[in-house]
């Protein structure tokens, strides 16, 4: 291979730049210019290409995309076939009619492995039948801090729970039926800004970026990943991009990882643009490159290429250096069988049956949805709380989020902000209509808002009440979507008109079940205490609708369990693992006091915990701890439990947490039914990082706890 040629294999640009364009805007609807696709991929030879033009495209348009980019790839002089990547976050985001799930945080709020899996292979399945074999996800950052506007694309706040779904997610993309590439974003430490805004600077000294951040990443690489998107940030004053000691200490000779390291979204060039460690292009083409990037996601022009190869040819740097990120995109092109099929989609009609992948989007859905609160008094038996609700009187539902299948969706959804109507999934029931359909049109009252509804409209609703008498009020409340940096915000307090919403309908002494859409946990104690009942939907997906409706009359007994912890006040955004030094010792409410705690879920029926008990109370570091527990449904309905165990590390030479997960796992237990449920905690996931950056267990004395169950145990 030339050289132009390797450095075209580390070059990858959005499909915008190939697309016609008029007045430098796409034109509708959207074709390849040939002119600037030659020009890219024959002349420039460039390797990648990215992105959907701005908007999803049926299967056949993506077929004749691809099938015209690699054509143009067989005129190069190598004919190496393009990879084309994607962000198909919570399905195959960018293919119209597609199916799709939950966001990671729902995801995250099912606590189910398999569901998750389940999930991926379905998003694989359909994107690789679109001719693209490689997906940007899944976002191993934790959600750690919910201003930050990504939150919710992440798996929680906990690295054990990250950990355990990546790999799921990851084995579900790459051990199908289809060769599919996973890409772990975004190493290192993304999620964590100081501000709480997309890509801003982050403090986090590297024995908490080991003990929190990298154990995700970590478990997934050992999984088989076979890329990483790198953070677009900067850690303690140091570009990612730029870092060697993360991008080839760290990840290539600690962690071992072999496969593609990709930039983000224009990061190479934001080294001298917006970073200021580079004086131009060219220095910040070398700083990446020998920092150990293997492609730059461009995206939008010829910088990079025309760079990398002056900074080849005057011996900045080695034609050697080129090759070794040249062997790994080549490989990685080999593994997914573009060399075998020259990169052209499979044909039209093998494109799968989109009804084969409903049943585990719409299960993913139905799992996530979380009670977070159930009081009042029901509408049938007034010695029950209010949920589920019965068939019998009127429900009236408004709120901001009530009439919109974007809201259920959220960002990277058609769109990259995933606002535009026009590339809804046809068909698919927003909430109002889901309860509809649900309920019966005759037992719904419907009053639509907006985002930016006003007190005269509170009012009118209001009004409507009073005229129509419901048994009960569906409030639904939340965010419209947004993603990266428009989705920044000053405030997480729930917004001032939603609350005037709750006030106006609670004067009016009528329950009050608020359903919260959104993908963060926003603020509300004030207003909290108005509903009788609080759900989180999170961003359930096309399937939301339904979900919530099934969950609010009862067809589903909930089952989902926050990934996170619901901050009381915006200033107050603790996580879970707190230091016991955060607690006030003359107020423990001035500590950790969330509005809801992590793990919190509800259900229709009562579980009860009791005799907690080891098999011993001395291990060793390579033992593994062995117990059981029992389980005992007080209700009449099947439950599906979330068992979560955590330890208490009692004195340690780094202060503690207060308590750490260190096991989860679903068990079903029926009406009246007592299960003995076993648990094993290998002792060395009581480990943690220390001074010296080692991970390593103790000895001393350490207490598991499961719900009010606790039992001690030491380690010699």
């Amino acid at each position: 291979m030339s050289l132009e040629a390797k450095v075209g294999e580390m070059t990858q640009l959005t499909l915008g730049t190939i697309l016609q364009k008029k007045n430098k805007q796409i034109i509708e609807p959207q074709h390849l210019d040939s002119t600037r696709a030659a020009d890219a991929l024959v002349n420039y030879q460039v390797g990648s290409i990215l992105n959907c033009g701005n908007h999803a495209h049926t299967p056949a348009k993506w077929n004749e995309f691809i099938t015209e980019i690699q054509e143009h790839a067989e005129r190069k002089e190598t004919q190496i076939p393009v990879l084309y990547g994607i962000d198909a976050i919570h399905g195959p985001t960018y293919t119209a009619d597609a199916v799709l799930g939950p966001q990671q945080i729902g995801l995250a709020a099912t606590w189910n492995e398999s569901l998750v899996r389940e999930n991926a292979a379905a998003t694989a399945e359909q994107v690789a039948a679109c001719g693209i074999p490689w997906n940007f996800s899944p976002v191993l950052d934790l959600g750690r801090d919910p201003r930050w506007p990504r939150f919710w694309e992440t798996f929680g706040e906990d690295p054990l729970l990250a950990s355990r779904l990546g790999v799921a997610m990851v084995e579900g993309y790459q051990n199908g039926d289809v060769k599919f590439a996973a890409t772990l974003k975004h190493f290192l430490g993304y999620g964590f800004s100081l501000s709480g805004k997309d890509r801003t600077p982050a403090w986090i000294p590297e024995r908490e970026l080991r003990e929190y951040f990298l154990p995700s990443f970590k478990a997934a690489i050992d999984a088989g990943a076979m890329a990483v998107m790198i953070n677009s940030g900067e850690i303690n004053g140091i570009p990612v991009h730029s870092n060697s000691y993360l991008l080839t200490d760290l990840l290539r000779e600690e962690l071992g990882f072999e496969g593609v390291v990709v930039s983000d979204w224009e990061d190479i060039r934001y080294l001298f643009t917006r970073h200021m460690v580079a004086e131009d292009y060219k220095e910040a083409t070398r700083i990446a490159v020998e920092a150990g990037i293997d492609m730059s996601m461009v995206p939008l022009d010829f910088g990079f290429s025309e760079a990398l190869v002056e900074l080849v040819s005057d011996g900045t740097i080695t034609e050697q250096r080129i090759d070794v990120s040249v062997r790994r995109i080549l490989k990685m092109k080999w593994d997914l069988g573009l060399f075998e099929t020259g990169g052209i989609p499979p044909a039209l009609e093998l494109y799968p049956k989109t009804s084969k992948f409903e049943k585990v989007a719409a299960q993913a859905a139905l799992e996530s949805i979380t009670l977070l609160k159930n009081e009042g008094q029901n509408l049938v038996d007034a010695n029950q709380p209010i949920l589920p609700i019965g068939s019998t009187g009127k429900v009236f539902v408004t709120g901001p989020t009530a009439h919109s299948l974007n809201a259920l969706n959220g960002g990277w959804t058609g769109t990259w902000q995933g606002t535009d109507t026009l590339y809804n999934t046809p068909n698919r029931p927003h909430l109002t209509r889901a309860l509809e359909e649900q309920f019966g049109s005759n037992q719904i009252i419907d009053f639509q808002l907006d985002q930016d509804f006003t007190a005269d409209d509170v009012q009118m609703v209001a009004r409507e009440i009073q005229a129509t008498r419901p048994s009960c009020v569906i409030l639904a409340l939340g965010e419209m979507p947004y993603t990266e940096f428009m989705g920044n915000d000053e405030d997480l307090s729930l917004f001032k008109n939603q609350k005037e919403l709750v006030r106006a309908v609670h004067k009016l002494e009528v329950p009050i079940i608020g359903v919260f859409i959104e993908g963060r946990p926003r603020t509300f104690s004030d207003i909290e205490p108005l509903m009788d009942a609080i759900v989180m939907a999170y961003l359930p997906g096309d399937y939301g609708g339904e979900a919530i409706a099934k969950v609010l009359d009862g067809s589903y007994n909930p089952s989902g369990r926050l990934p996170f912890t619901w901050p009381r006040h915006p200033s107050s955004h603790m996580t879970y693992d707190y230091k016991h030094a955060e607690i006030a010792a003359s107020d423990p409410s001035e500590g950790f006091n969330p509005q809801y705690s992590f793990g919190h879920g509800l259900s229709y029926t009562t579980i009860e915990y009791s005799n907690f008990s080891l098999l011993d109370s001395i291990f060793s570091v390579g033992d593994t701890i062995r117990g059981a527990i029992d389980i005992t449904n007080l209700g009449g309905r099947t439950a599906n439990e979330l068992v979560l165990v955590f330890s208490q590390d009692r004195v340690a030479s780094i202060t503690p947490s207060v308590q750490r997960l260190r096991g989860f796992e679903r068990v079903f237990v029926r009406p009246g039914e007592t299960v003995r449920h076993k648990i094993k905690i290998p002792v060395s996931t009581l480990s943690f990082v220390h001074m010296d950056l080692d991970d390593r267990v103790e000895s001393g004395a350490f207490t598991l706890t499961i719900a009010d169950e606790s039992a001690g145990l030491r380690i010699q």
